[in-house]
């Protein structure tokens, strides 16, 4: 099974194996396939068993020194950087089952692993074809969720296992999502589902009954991948050198940059509370709550255009819908851009989770406070404009290699979406109105403390109980949200992506803007999205390679 080039049929011997490589990866990762637009890989579901990764560790070594035998000379200054690409392609899944062993330390590989969402959402092939993916996947369910249980280490982290148990106590309604979308097409079709459903759904909940009964008693705290293990995760997915000490305090001082603007906005210490509480005041209804996500994108969309920000490939469409029910315990809002391989269109989707009319009342009013109109802007300019959906525009459309179009670093998709909070302050977002800053300062506060609490956690010896501490008093958190954000922090210590690729894309903009770009920032821009989503540890060499 061969993936489309960016350019055709490869031609040199380079072009072969960099085909080789990407064709690996996917053995390995065909959901993440799917979700890049490559509708062969629909249906398929790796093979984690110890026998069949070893085959895949096996075969990526080989790669490995494939890959680090082609001649320099052989290479031109922008192939020797796609080499690079390659490199940590298969370096970084190869990190997770050999150094950080995920498979064996951690069940949220095995239900979090089962995902139909890219089969129901978007309309690019027939329904029946799209079922029969999901029918497959269902099908395979039973032996994914016997091999992690196999392979799974005898003691675990409790964070793991509590968060394993919700996401697989969803996995039902998801699929009972998937039966609902396939007998709107027709009852033979639903009876498919159903069919398929009810052995996955019994393997699930076998699964989660042994958490409960046998891994949950002997829970442990013991979640920290280590000082050297986390150094080589900084090189593994986004090519950085730079020691984790150096960039905990990049994130240090980013934080206190970020207090002292909130205190000058107050006017005075301790009256952050105050300014928060006036946006909170200000949120839609439940009913108007979609509407208004969606005059916010079309408000950003002409905001981009008139400030020159970054150019807008054409269509741009992108139309909010509620989350589906499956997400919405996750979720708050969310983007999903069509893939640079998706023929369907650049029609992006824009999630925003709703009300449940279930909650009690004061629920109902928390959850809109939380996406009051300012906040809720300001996540549109991360998730749509000029955030995640023009990026993946520009990730669809630039005239790229093959391992850039397939490389999709955390740092940058997420760095360059929180940079996006950013520059449209800077260029003037919500005019003279000192509400449309105070709530980028709130998120940009949260995800410096993603990156300390990051850093903590894994190296330094933080408990949960001090992040939790660390999210209330300087990201203004209260306890329960702050306590998930830790929580969150043990199993996604990728959760400092924010901050780090936003102070990388910084950094690039000082060293580069007048140098390389004549102060343009939308040639800065157009330039950094023309890379891809490439390790934000490359980005200034991709921004001035020659050849």
């Amino acid at each position: 099974m061969t993936t489309p080039t960016a350019a055709g049929t490869p031609s040199t011997e380079f072009d072969r194996l960099e085909q080789e490589v990407v064709d690996h990866f996917f053995e390995l990762q065909p959901g993440y396939a799917v979700f890049l637009g490559l509708h062969q890989y629909d249906g398929r579901v790796p093979d984690l068993s110890r026998a069949g990764t070893d085959r895949w560790v096996a075969g990526a070594d080989r790669l490995l020194a494939r890959l680090g035998e082609v001649p320099s000379a052989n290479l031109s200054a922008s192939r020797a950087l796609d080499r690079s690409l390659l490199e940590l392609l298969i370096e970084s899944p190869r990190f997770d089952i050999v150094e950080s062993r995920d498979l064996e330390r951690n069940p949220m590989s095995y239900v979090g692993g089962i995902s139909l969402t890219s089969y129901m959402i978007r309309d690019y092939a027939p329904v029946a074809a799209r079922v029969e993916a999901i029918v497959r996947t269902l099908e395979a369910a039973p032996k994914y969720i016997e091999d992690g249980r196999r392979r799974l280490d005898a003691v675990l982290a409790k964070p793991f296992l509590t968060l394993s148990l919700a996401i697989g106590g969803g996995l039902a309604s998801h699929f009972d999502e998937a039966e609902t979308f396939a007998r709107k097409e027709s009852a033979t079709l639903g009876d498919r589902v159903k069919a398929a459903r009810a052995p996955a759904e019994g393997a699930v909940r076998e699964f989660l009954e042994r958490i409960r009964s046998e891994w949950m008693p002997k829970a442990t705290d013991d979640f920290a991948l280590g000082p050297e293990r986390y150094q080589r995760l900084l090189w593994v997915r986004e090519g950085i050198r730079t020691p984790f000490e150096e960039i905990r305090r990049e994130g240090e001082a980013d934080l206190q940059r970020n207090q002292a603007r909130l205190e000058e906005i107050a006017g005075r210490p301790g009256r952050a509370a105050e300014l928060f509480e006036t946006l909170f005041l200000d949120h839609p209804s439940a009913s108007e709550l979609i509407p208004t996500a969606q005059k916010l994108v079309d408000e950003t969309k002409t905001f981009v255009r008139e400030h020159d920000l970054v150019s807008i490939p054409e269509p741009a469409i992108c139309r909010v819908e509620e989350t589906p029910s499956y997400g919405r315990a996750l979720s708050t809002a969310s983007m999903n851009p069509p893939g640079p391989f998706d023929t369907g269109g650049d029609e992006g989707i824009y999630y925003v989770t709703p009300v449940d009319s279930t909650w009690p009342e004061k629920r109902q009013e928390e959850w809109l406070r939380s996406l009051n109109r300012t906040m809720l802007r300001n996540i549109t300019v991360h998730e749509v404009f000029p955030g995640h959906y023009l990026q993946f525009l520009h990730f669809r459309h630039a005239p790229t290699s093959l391992a850039r179009k397939v490389y999709l670093s955390p740092s940058f998709t997420e760095g360059w979406a929180h940079y996006a909070e950013q520059l449209a302050i800077e260029a003037g977002i919500g005019g003279a109105d000192w509400k449309a800053e105070v709530a980028q300062l709130h998120d940009a506060l949260l995800r410096d403390c993603r990156l300390i609490a990051s850093v903590g956690l894994h190296t330094g010896g933080m408990t949960v109980a001090e992040a939790t501490k660390l999210f209330v008093e300087k990201a203004h958190f209260e306890q329960l949200p702050a306590e998930r954000e830790a929580i969150r922090g043990t199993f996604n210590p990728e959760y400092f992506c924010y901050t780090l690729g936003k102070l990388r894309i910084l950094e690039a903009r000082r060293k580069l803007l007048d140098r390389e770009f004549h102060g343009s920032l939308q040639a800065f821009h157009d330039k950094l999205l023309s890379t891809g989503a490439p390790p934000v540890g490359l980005i200034e060499t991709l921004l001035t390679v020659r050849g």
